[in-house]
Order: structure tokens, then C-alpha cells, then sequence
């Protein structure tokens, strides 16, 4: 296959997708499968609710509007003129996804056709109903993908490579596994915000979707703030109102009142407003219904703190404070290049 034709097949997945991407689905009438797959999928999307507490649909719809939105010709274009697409591995790569948010290997499984190789996917538990539909129509309209693309339910048997994404404690097992062969293995990642006090209520409002979106389930999530010296917290908390609504979803709230009753029996000094507590703290993994904050003094020695943590990290986000940093809210809508712990996976793909 030539890379044109596989660019055609993912633009029509992702006109497909994009009907999705919003509260009231609109079934579009120039969409090609939809007698096929529109029912089968809307379906998929409201048995996933129930399948995973933690997949709501509004939480569905932020991840087929940022699939959407990258499903694009001019994104793939973008995406794939600075590779050599001059031959086609054609190797088995078998992808170990994680389920923490809905769609959360698509990547992966992007890459891997894209790059001309061949897809055994062992999906993980709580994330099973969207994908196999997605690559179903992939194949509806390009049967030449039928060859490429193999789910998996026992263990990955007879791969080439493989991209595996776990904990820390499953990484050392796949890294075990897995030495044999070419391989990315996925560890656990947090992102970060920095702030100096001068952003506008917008500006919080938008690092609030940074925070909140899948419930703070992505590594993609803020988990993390850096703030200078004296920072006065009351336009945060203000500005994170906009997300109180999510104390009534009752996983969150579960959540929320046990790591609160942990860190008050810890006798941790914490800030609360009802819905989301922030503790001083130097770590990067905060619970759910939790952010850590650390001051800093002056932002060069911060950004080189930020250099020697990088394997921590996975975004940054500031008002330009910090070099490399992405605007407040827009973790969750990475462009096709914007990689997982800044590993270039189509070029890895691409030589094997």
C-alpha cells in the first residue's frame, strides 16, 4: 500500500469520528459505511459508559473531537512529510494499550499502519468496545488493512517489536519480556503547569480542562503546579469553580473523600474547595481529585529542574513562561507529532 491510500482510508475514519464529537450525535449523510457502522458505534459509545465507570460520555466526546480533529488530510500531511515512507516494514508489531481514557493507544495503532507494518493489538480490560470498531471500518474502507490488523486476547505471540504502556511496576515486566525485540516500553508520565501570577481568569479556566478532563485519568493531566513565592491561590480556586459539577459524578466524589481523609489523618496542610484539594508537594503523581504545587524562585533554575525531571514528565504547560511549554488547555488535543514521552514512534516504526 502506498501511503496515500492508507492517508485516504484514516481522513474517511476520521470524518466518521466526527460525528460523534459532540452531545447530540449528527449522522451525516455523505459519510461512506454509515448504514454499516453509525448505529454499531453510537451503541459501542453508551455501552462503554457502563462498561467503565470512569468513561462518561462527555468524556467520549473530548477524545472523538480531538480524533477528529487530527483526522485530517492537511494533519496527516503535516505528520508524515518529514519521514521516508519509500518502503513498508511490514513487520507484526504488538501493541500493549493502556485504558485509562477512551482511545487512549489509537496512536499507537495509527503509527503502526501508517508506517506500512502490521498491528496485533492486546487491548486493555477497560477500554474494549471502541477500537475493534474503528479498525472494522478502517478495513470497510480499505480492505487491504484486513491483513494488517490482529486483536489479540491471549498473550502476544510472533511480533517483531512491540509497544508496550503500563505503570512503573508493569514496565519492569515488559522490559523483561520484551528484550529481546525492538521495543518502547511506556512508564508512567505526569504533565505540569507553571504559573507566575499573571494569568487572567480564562487562563485558569482553560488550565481547569488541563486538570479535570477524564477526570484527571491522562498523563496528559496537570497534576502538578509550580507557583513563585507568595502566590495567592484565590483566582485559582476561583477560577476552577467553573469545574464543580464534577463532586456529583459519584467515582470522583469517592475518590475525593478518601484521599482527603487520608492527607487530614496524615496531618498534611492542604487547600480545599469542596471538590479539589491541593497539597504542597514535591512529587508529580498526585491522586485523583488532587493537584501537588512546589514555589519556585526564579523560572531559569526551574526549567533546568525541568531537564533533569523530564522522564517524569510528559507536558508542560504556561503562558509561554518556560521554553517548550503548550498554551493552558490544549493537553488534551495533541497534534499528530506531539509524541508520549517524546519518543518518535513512526520513526522507530518506519526502521524496523
Amino acid at each position: 500500500m502506498i501511503l496515500e491510500d492508507k492517508k485516504i482510508a484514516f481522513t474517511a475514519l476520521g470524518h466518521f469520528i466526527r460525528q460523534f464529537s459532540q452531545p447530540d450525535f449528527i449522522k451525516e449523510e455523505d459519510v461512506v459505511g454509515n448504514d454499516i457502522f453509525y448505529t454499531r458505534f453510537a451503541e459501542a459509545m453508551e455501552s462503554a459508559v457502563h462498561y467503565n465507570g470512569w468513561f462518561t460520555i462527555d468524556q467520549m466526546l473530548i477524545a472523538m473531537k480531538s480524533w477528529s480533529s487530527a483526522l485530517t488530510m492537511e494533519e496527516l500531511n503535516q505528520w508524515t512529510s518529514v519521514y521516508d515512507f519509500s518502503r513498508e516494514p511490514l513487520k507484526n508489531v504488538g501493541l500493549i494499550l493502556a485504558g485509562n481514557i477512551p482511545l487512549v493507544g489509537f496512536h499507537d495503532f495509527l503509527s503502526v499502519l501508517i508506517s506500512g507494518n502490521k498491528v496485533m493489538v492486546k487491548m486493555s480490560s477497560n477500554d474494549q468496545k471502541l477500537l475493534p470498531i474503528l479498525a472494522d471500518y478502517l478495513i470497510h474502507i480499505e480492505p487491504r488493512f484486513n491483513d494488517r490488523i490482529q486483536f489479540v486476547t491471549e498473550r502476544l505471540e510472533n511480533f517483531d517489536a512491540v509497544i508496550a504502556t503500563g505503570s512503573n511496576n508493569t514496565s519492569r515486566y515488559f522490559e523483561y519480556y520484551f528484550d529481546k525485540v525492538p521495543n518502547i516500553i511506556r512508564k508512567n508520565r505526569n504533565s505540569v503547569a507553571i504559573l507566575d501570577g499573571l494569568e487572567t481568569k480564562e487562563d485558569l479556566i482553560a488550565l481547569g480542562h488541563d486538570i479535570f478532563t477524564y477526570f484527571g485519568l491522562g498523563c496528559r493531566n496537570v497534576s502538578k503546579l509550580w507557583v513563585p513565592k507568595g502566590y495567592n491561590f484565590d483566582a485559582f480556586f476561583e477560577a476552577m469553580f467553573e469545574f464543580q459539577d464534577v463532586i456529583h459524578y459519584e467515582k470522583y466524589s469517592n475518590n475525593y473523600d478518601y484521599n482527603k481523609a487520608v492527607f487530614l489523618m496524615s496531618n498534611f496542610k492542604l487547600l480545599d474547595n469542596g471538590f479539589l484539594t491541593i497539597k504542597e508537594d514535591s512529587s508529580f503523581a498526585s491522586p485523583i481529585s488532587s493537584v501537588f504545587y512546589e514555589y519556585y524562585e526564579a523560572v531559569d533554575d526551574l526549567q533546568k529542574e525541568l531537564v533533569l525531571q523530564r522522564e517524569k514528565i510528559q507536558c508542560v504547560v504556561s503562558n509561554g513562561i518556560v521554553e517548550g511549554s503548550i498554551s493552558f488547555g490544549q493537553t488534551q488535543f495533541p497534534s499528530l507529532a506531539d509524541y508520549a514521552d517524546g519518543v518518535d514512534t513512526l520513526d522507530f516504526l518506519l526502521k524496523l
